[in-house]
């Protein structure tokens, strides 16, 4: 079920998300429904220690009133005020975002939870996981409603950092030749691909590196390099052409 959903933003840059799979959403469903849980049964113990100062019925309408309201107002809230999250998404690291990327406004909160019913429709999530299998972008009827997908978090990079066009020179420079007949096109799309690595799926990076990163180094008669990974001398070609060309 995982999958990149891959944006264009107004600035004509590549936003990608990995959009969050069935069993991430199912388990952080499942943290949330404990806690709403909780939270009806200490408003039940409480409306029952209530009823018997007031009136008993009172006190069932009102832990009836809170059956209904809770479940809405917990992911309606929590998703509208806490940028997209719930606890449990929290926990599983996902978040709702608006399907162009952006975060999501309450009011798109408020539309993806009040079609939760529908989603439950004949059985429970029959027709919310039916859309969510036959949808390339995995989202349940109220996503589908409040134009929103559910996505992992970024995961911060662990072996890569942002290309250090400041610092002046690449250790591997002398290793890139002399980058003859080199653009600047060549080069700006370089540093934008350096720039945005660390931040795009592993499935996204391997493409970027055989269409544009491939190309560039066969014209340029740039060498690989055992046990180097491609990102550095990509990295060093963009350090060396920059300072070159005054660019840095």
């Amino acid at each position: 079920m995982d999958q990149d959903l891959t944006i264009l933003s107004p600035e004509k840059t590549i936003l990608t998300y990995r959009l969050a799979g069935l069993g991430s959403r199912i388990a952080a469903h499942i943290i949330d429904l404990l806690l709403v849980a909780a939270v009806l049964y200490g408003f039940s113990i409480a409306a029952m220690i209530a009823g018997l100062a007031i009136d008993s019925y009172v006190a069932t309408g009102m832990v009836m009133f809170a059956v209904f309201l809770v479940p809405f107002a917990y992911f309606i809230l929590l998703e509208g005020l806490w940028n997209g999250q719930t606890i449990g998404k929290k926990a599983l690291g996902i978040r709702v975002r608006l399907a162009d990327g952006t975060p999501i406004t309450f009011l798109a909160a408020l539309g993806r939870n009040i079609m939760r019913p529908a989603d439950m429709l004949p059985g429970p999530y029959f027709v919310g996981l039916l859309a969510i299998f036959t949808n390339p972008r995995s989202q349940r009827v109220g996503d589908l409603i409040a134009g929103t997908v559910v996505c992992y978090e970024k995961r911060s990079p662990p072996l890569f950092a942002v290309a250090p066009h400041v610092v002046g020179y690449h250790p591997l420079e002398s290793h890139v030749g002399e980058l003859r007949g080199m653009t600047q096109e060549e080069y700006y799309a370089l540093r934008r691909f350096c720039d945005r690595f660390p931040e795009l799926s592993t499935r996204t990076q391997n493409r970027l590196m055989e269409e544009l990163w491939t190309p560039i180094a066969q014209r340029r008669n740039v060498p690989s390099l055992p046990n180097v990974h491609p990102i550095y001398l990509a990295e060093a070609v963009v350090m060396k052409f920059g300072r070159e060309k005054g660019l840095l």
